[in-house]
């Protein structure tokens, strides 16, 4: 209530400090994240558009043609996972992933704050590297056949895994799984090599 004598413990925000690599996209600054985050930004928007066409494709058929757009599931689970993981690694950069951040809200700041942001990002980097390994796996499989010996020169020719109508290998639609995570990974590291940082040094005077 306005005038209340504990309005004082509440915390207060300015309108920048709420916004600021939050509301907003950072833009890459090094040429190696131009070169990352502009082709994410090119699959997004590809994949999103073919999506779109295919889905509205698929709805045509059926509702106006009363017939089917035959295998067109194949194709909309390839360009959702190359959708889903490039926005993942692009939100990783912008740090822009839904979280519930109490630290950063109700923490003051000092080392208590830089030690719990510091140990939010082991966390998240552990977790992250662990399903970049599976991802990993998962691409294997895909790449490789059932019984892993696609690349094995000596054992015997097993066929790569395809959808069941378009014949497309399975691989393609893995690969951004484990390309998603591994860059998901490298930004999540990045913030954690910036959160020891502060833990060790301190913060800078603005």
């Amino acid at each position: 209530m306005p005038g209340n004598k504990d309005e004082k413990n509440f915390p207060t925000f300015k309108c920048d400090e709420l916004t600021s690599g939050v509301l907003t996209a950072d833009t890459p600054k090094n040429f190696f994240d131009k070169i990352i985050i502009n082709s994410f930004s090119i699959i997004c928007f590809s994949t999103t558009f073919l999506l779109t066409v295919i889905i509205c494709a698929a709805a045509f058929f059926r509702y106006i043609l009363e017939g089917d757009l035959t295998g067109y599931e194949e194709w909309v689970k390839i360009f959702a996972f190359w959708l889903y993981f490039a926005a993942a690694a692009i939100g990783a950069y912008n740090r822009t992933h839904v979280s519930a951040d109490l630290v950063q809200a109700y923490v003051p700041d000092g080392r208590l704050k830089d030690f719990l942001v510091f140990l939010k990002d082991v966390i998240t980097v552990g977790v992250c590297l662990l399903f970049t390994w599976y991802g990993l796996k998962f691409f294997e499989f895909g790449f490789m056949g059932p019984l892993g010996s696609f690349m094995d020169p000596l054992g015997p020719r097993i066929a790569i895994p395809t959808t069941n109508v378009w014949r497309i290998p399975l691989w393609a639609g893995y690969l951004p799984v484990f390309l998603g995570l591994i860059f998901m990974a490298y930004y999540f590291t990045r913030d954690l090599f910036m959160s020891t940082r502060t833990l060790l040094l301190g913060r800078r005077n603005k």
